[in-house]
């Protein structure tokens, strides 16, 4: 009888614990697939990223950060046109938002990621990995390759 009880309680205590954590809420890097990741090739300097973010869920997400190891600061940036008909790039005030069952895509002229500060060459063909930070603290890394692209001469703005 004893080990009948043992048993019982093994698995009720086994149910329980499989029931826990199956209400919590998906975090938004759950939701969230990154493709054709790639960064503008730069030998030193500021250079920017562009991916095509995929939100599947069902709540909008929101990027707030990123980082890399190739470069020691990273910024959301977005281009904006200046007083003077220019245009710009300025740090994205809030992140980048992905609407629920959406893609925003960052590309060259438009959202993207400044990567700052960096010391080594970044050659086409390479890769590194970046990492996405959303409001709720999850994160996604994902690989972007290095290209050569002539394009995206804005101006920062500080």
């Amino acid at each position: 009888m004893k080990i009948f009880r043992t048993a019982l309680l093994v698995a009720i205590s086994a149910a329980a614990l499989a029931g826990c954590g199956a209400d919590e809420a998906p975090s938004e890097a759950d939701s969230v697939t990154i493709s054709d990741g790639w960064i503008k090739s730069v030998d030193t300097g500021m250079t920017a990223g562009f991916a095509e973010i995929r939100n599947d869920g069902a709540e909008q997400v929101r990027v707030v950060s990123a980082s890399t190891p190739v470069a020691p600061m990273m910024e959301l940036h977005e281009v904006v046109p200046s007083a003077d008909g220019s245009m710009k790039m300025q740090p994205k005030e809030g992140g980048f938002t992905v609407a629920a069952d959406d893609t925003t895509v960052l590309a060259p002229g438009g959202d993207h990621l400044m990567l700052m500060n960096v010391t080594d060459p970044l050659t086409p063909g390479t890769d590194t990995d970046i990492t996405l930070t959303f409001e709720d603290g999850s994160s996604t890394t994902f690989t972007a390759q290095v290209r050569d692209f002539a394009g995206a001469q804005e101006n920062y703005s500080g």
